[in-house]
C-alpha cells in the first residue's frame, strides 16, 4: 500500500529536498507552501497554497490531504530565522507570528486529523537553537524551545489517550539554505541534501529527537552543561 506524505514549507531547503526524496521512494505527497508556483517544478501528486500565519491555513490542509486520499506522515518544515542583535520589533513579532503560532496551528491540526485517523506520524524540523537562549537571535532561539517542548507534550498526551501517534523532532545545526543568507558566516554548514537524507533516516526509524549532524549532537551537549551563570557571559 502506497504511504501518504503531506510536506508543509515545501517550497524550498529541506522541505524542498525532503520532498524529492520521499517521491523517490514512491510516496503519494501533497506539498504546500506559501509560494505556489515554486511547488509545480516538484512533481507532487497535489500542491496547495498554505501560509501558516493564515487562519485558513488549517482548511488549506485538510483540503490538500483530501486530494492525496488521506495522511500517513505530516512533515512540518516552515519557519523563519534571522539574527536580531537590536532586538527590532518587526523581526521579533515576524518570528513569533510564523514559528510559534503558525507552528501552532499546522502542528495542532495534523494531531486532530490522526486523532480522528487513530495514527499517524509527526515529523517536525524544529533546531538546536532550543538547546539554550542565543542572544544574537532571541526570538527564534525561544520559538525553537517551544517547538521542542510543544512535541514533547503532545507526544505525552498522544499516549495517554492511547494514540498511535508517532513523534520526531528534527533539530538541525547551521544548514546552507535561504533562511542563514546574509553577510555572516555561519560555522559548519551543513548541505540540504545531506540533512533531509539523515531526516528520512530519522523518520523510518522512528527517532523521537534527531539532531543532525554528530558535530552538533556534541556541540548541544556541551551547551547544556554550562551553567547559567556563565552561559549569560559568552560572546556568540
Amino acid at each position: 500500500m502506497m504511504k501518504k506524505a503531506i510536506v508543509i514549507g515545501a517550497s524550498s531547503g529541506i522541505g524542498r529536498e525532503v520532498t524529492r526524496l520521499l517521491i523517490r521512494e514512491g510516496w503519494t505527497v501533497g506539498a504546500a507552501a506559501r509560494r505556489e508556483e515554486r511547488l509545480k517544478e516538484l512533481g507532487a501528486t497535489a500542491i496547495e497554497r498554505i501560509d501558516v500565519t493564515q487562519e485558513d491555513a488549517p482548511a488549506r490542509l485538510r483540503t490538500l490531504i483530501g486530494r492525496i486520499g488521506g495522511m500517513d506522515l505530516f512533515f512540518y518544515a516552515s519557519g523563519i530565522g534571522k539574527q536580531n542583535r537590536e532586538l527590532e520589533e518587526g523581526i521579533e513579532l515576524a518570528t513569533m507570528q510564523t514559528n510559534a503560532m503558525g507552528f501552532t496551528r499546522m502542528i495542532g491540526e495534523a494531531y486532530r486529523y490522526f486523532a480522528e485517523q487513530g495514527r499517524g506520524h509527526i515529523a517536525a524540523i524544529t533546531s538546536i537553537a532550543g538547546t539554550k537562549g542565543l542572544g544574537p537571535a532571541p526570538s527564534y532561539s525561544a520559538t525553537k524551545a517551544m517547538q521542542n517542548v510543544y512535541l514533547q507534550a503532545l507526544e505525552q498526551q498522544a499516549n495517554s489517550r492511547g494514540l498511535k501517534i508517532r513523534f520526531t523532532d528534527i533539530r538541525p545545526g547551521f544548514v546552507d539554505t535561504a533562511l542563514l543568507d546574509g553577510d555572516f558566516r555561519y560555522p559548519m554548514m551543513l548541505k540540504p541534501e545531506s540533512v533531509a537524507r539523515d531526516i528520512l533516516s530519522a523518520i523510518h526509524h522512528r527517532r523521537h529527537i534527531q539532531v543532525i549532524d554528530w558535530k552538533y549532537r556534541l556541540l548541544t551537549s556541551l551547551w547544556k552543561r554550562i551553567p547559567r551563570c556563565l552561559w549569560r557571559h559568552l560572546r556568540i
